[in-house]
């Protein structure tokens, strides 16, 4: 297979696809954000987690206290790393649901800042070292509802949606350059978070899915790590769901 531009040599032993190619991902202190970061560092990656709250390193990660909304301290993070990143994945978000009519000026601009303005601020921040590798990938982490929309997610839904826009802007403008741009598209996934929702709450989000079944957290992090590894190198500006068929 013909190799373009600086992309590394994936001569790594099988198991570890991305030896010596360094990650942030963001949110990364529990649920999908943390099985992504887990499951990249088993795979050899060197994974910084960006998140509201350092805590301590585990699991092979390197855990740093960013606030993403924040581009100044984004840049100086990134910035900081001992090598430059080749590797993002913007799962960082918040949720404030209310109805349109109930939402306050702080339950949209808060949602909106997290959720799509702190991927652009990460996004902003590795354009320059991924460019100037010649190599890049970048994954989004999007939402269902940010296709259909969602009662009482008016802010929730305007971000995911916003952030599958800026998925395809981004893959358009540093495509030329070697970095490929995806989202992921969750629905209902069973994170602790979810598991502590009412039954009822689960079982319509089951109901609504084809395949009878929410998905596991592992199940996002294998379809990030595929659009993170070099098979998907010719895969760019797409939305892949991972929603056992919620929306259809």
């Amino acid at each position: 297979m013909d190799r373009t531009r600086n992309e590394p040599e994936n001569g790594s032993p099988e198991g570890q696809m991305f030896e010596d190619r360094v990650a942030i991902v963001t949110g990364g202190g529990r649920g999908i954000g943390r099985a992504i970061a887990e499951a990249l560092a088993a795979q050899g990656a060197a994974v910084h987690v960006f998140d509201r709250e350092a805590g301590e390193d585990a699991n092979g990660l390197v855990l740093h206290a960013v606030d993403i909304r924040d581009s100044a301290q984004v840049t100086e993070a990134v910035m900081a790393l001992d090598r430059p990143p080749t590797l993002l994945v913007n799962n960082a978000g918040i949720t404030r649901d209310r109805s349109i009519a109930r939402m306050s000026d702080e339950d949209w601009e808060t949602v909106l800042s997290v959720n799509l303005t702190g991927a652009f601020n990460l996004i902003r921040a590795v354009a320059a070292p991924m460019t100037q590798a010649g190599f890049g990938r970048i994954v989004n982490i999007a939402s269902i509802n940010g296709l259909r929309g969602k009662f009482g997610q008016a802010n929730y839904a305007a971000s995911k949606g916003g952030l599958i826009a800026l998925t395809k802007t981004a893959a358009r403008e540093l495509g030329p350059k070697g970095v490929t741009v995806n989202a992921i598209a969750p629905g209902m996934v069973l994170t602790d978070m979810v598991r502590g929702l009412p039954q009822e709450v689960r079982d319509r989000a089951t109901a609504e899915s084809v395949l009878l079944a929410l998905p596991e957290v592992d199940d996002v992090a294998a379809a990030a790590l595929f659009l993170l590894s070099d098979a998907a190198r010719c895969i760019t500006g797409q939305v892949l769901q991972v929603d056992s068929g919620q929306y259809i």
